[in-house]
């Protein structure tokens, strides 16, 4: 039986064809398609334009809130420490701690406008400080012990009203009894501008600090640390076992109804909602094996469990991507399943683990229900040493602040959300660039 070859169509049947392309009907049917095709490419470039726009919208609203954070104010006084003013050795630290520098502090105050007398009035002028100004000079002192006997100037904040009356979040032109600060005050503020004495540097303590009762001293330290602790324990948990389990689900299980249950567990797993795993872990890791309350090494687990599915996930799809020629090629020359695996599969597969490792560990970073439930939106004033020490993240950090009353805190809020937004596009570009740095194209 030979094959036949069809023969090309005669000058009639071409004809004929063209004739019914160019005919009333087509045209009008090809200009429909065309129209339809115009439409579909306008809607989509509208829908890219539009959430385009309003994410310029929502990023430019958090800039414009939250810039204004990375400064603050403080006022410049010549402060002057006697060692009469130290209770004990001057040159002991622990006499040095207990000397009453809020008051020194103050006294540096009252020595700018000597006209102001009474209780009241000075009361109110001494409000011009921070409650911090002391804390900050103490520190000074300690450590600088040969600041004793002599006069400095020195750069102390500002009460948070006066940090917004400065940045002109405090409209003057309100009636007294509706602002936190007087008329008096103000002109005591506006004393010390015209005299060159107030300043606005680089805010250190929004990095420096942890939490605060009040904003001009509130810093994102103890939230950034509790983060890094928590994502850690995060990394060394999920990793390993997510990479192990990969491993074992795509080259080594047999292929049954327990795997394929096991694979549909999986997948449903990391469409949980986050909140699941939060009271798995309040469940078990606390009230059962009675772990820590609000630690890293708690919301550690917690987030491993949450992230493990998409780890597996990822690091199943990088194993899959590796030709099968690779695995052929090393069993042909002898090497063992587990050697082909370990020697040749592995590290083929391993850039595309790390980017799922990493894309996975940035979602866990920005997560919140989970992390609350486990309590680390506790109220913490010191950094965390260790992943047992009471902590929290810069998600609940957020939280925290959102809900605090004083205006202060709207900018802080703001500014430790474009501090989280920076460390998950970080996090997301290191994942585009070690995927392109290690890939291997077939």
């Amino acid at each position: 039986m030979t094959d036949t070859v069809d023969p090309a169509p005669g000058p009639a049947v071409a004809a004929a064809v063209g004739g019914l392309h160019r005919s009333d009907r087509a045209r009008a049917r090809l200009a429909r398609r065309r129209r339809a095709e115009r439409r579909f490419r306008i809607f989509g470039f509208g829908a890219v334009t539009l959430a385009l726009s309003l994410l310029l919208i929502l990023i430019g609203t958090i800039v414009a809130r939250g810039y204004p954070a990375f400064v603050q104010t403080e006022v410049t006084l010549s402060v002057t420490i006697a060692a009469a003013d130290i209770p004990g050795d001057p040159t002991d630290p622990e006499a040095l701690a207990q000397a009453n520098y809020r008051a020194l502090a103050a006294d540096a105050l009252f020595a700018v406008f000597p006209d102001v007398e009474g209780r009241e009035d000075r009361r109110a002028l001494r409000a011009l400080l921070s409650p911090g100004a002391g804390y900050e000079l103490r520190d000074r002192m300690l450590a600088d012990p040969g600041l004793v006997g002599r006069t400095v100037d020195l750069r102390l904040p500002v009460a948070g009203s006066f940090d917004q009356l400065h940045k002109g979040h405090i409209d003057r032109s309100v009636p007294e009894s509706r602002r936190r600060v007087t008329d008096r005050q103000i002109a005591w503020f506006d004393a010390l501008v015209a005299e060159g004495r107030i300043s606005t540097p680089f805010n250190t303590r929004l990095f420096a600090n942890a939490d605060s009762r009040y904003p001009e001293l509130a810093g994102l330290w103890g939230a950034l640390k509790g983060s890094f602790l928590t994502i850690l324990v995060t990394l060394a948990i999920s990793f390993p076992i997510g990479v192990a389990a990969a491993v074992y689900l795509e080259e080594f299980a047999p292929k049954n109804r327990w795997t394929d249950l096991i694979e549909v567990n999986i997948n449903n797993l990391a469409a949980v909602p986050s909140i699941v795993f939060g009271l798995l872990g309040l469940a078990v890791f606390l009230q059962l094996f009675g772990l820590p309350r609000s630690a890293p090494l708690v919301g550690g687990m917690v987030l491993a469990l949450m992230t493990l599915p998409t780890i597996i996930i990822a690091s199943r799809a990088s194993l899959q991507a590796v030709p099968r020629s690779i695995r052929e090629g090393a069993l042909g020359v002898g090497a063992s399943p587990l050697q082909t695996v370990a020697h040749h599969v592995l590290p083929l597969a391993l850039p595309g683990m790390l980017t799922g490792t990493i894309i996975g560990t940035a979602q866990a970073l920005g997560e919140t229900a989970p992390l609350l439930m486990i309590g680390m939106n506790a109220f913490m004033v010191d950094a965390p040493s260790g992943v047992t020490d009471p902590a929290t993240v810069l998600p609940l950090q957020v939280y925290i602040w959102a809900d605090s009353p004083e205006r202060g805190f709207v900018e802080r809020t703001s500014a430790a959300i474009m501090v989280l937004l920076g460390f998950l596009m970080a996090m997301n570009a290191a994942a585009v660039i070690l995927r392109r740095a290690l890939e291997r194209r077939w």
